[in-house]
């Protein structure tokens, strides 16, 4: 996966996020549906993260393509 189908996905995993929001505004969201915020939002950590070490290994004349998605026990704790 390069940079460009990185950002691919973050937008689709942001244009569902958003679309479950939109569709529940002034509502509640069901259970199922918050259990899927959850994963979109952990999903997206993963992916900011591996755009983040590929881009910090290009900068460090490493070769991206050797980043790898970390598990979400990682991701779910850093600082944004």
């Amino acid at each position: 996966m390069d940079d460009k189908d990185i950002v691919a996905e973050i937008g689709r995993l942001t244009a569902e996020e958003h679309r479950i929001e939109r569709a529940h505004l002034g509502v509640g969201l069901s259970a199922e549906e918050l259990a899927r915020r959850e994963e979109l939002e952990v999903m997206l950590d993963q992916c900011w993260d591996l755009l983040a070490q590929r881009r910090a290994r290009r900068r460090a004349g490493m070769d991206p393509d050797q980043a790898h998605v970390r598990p979400a026990s990682v991701v779910e704790h850093f600082q944004q």
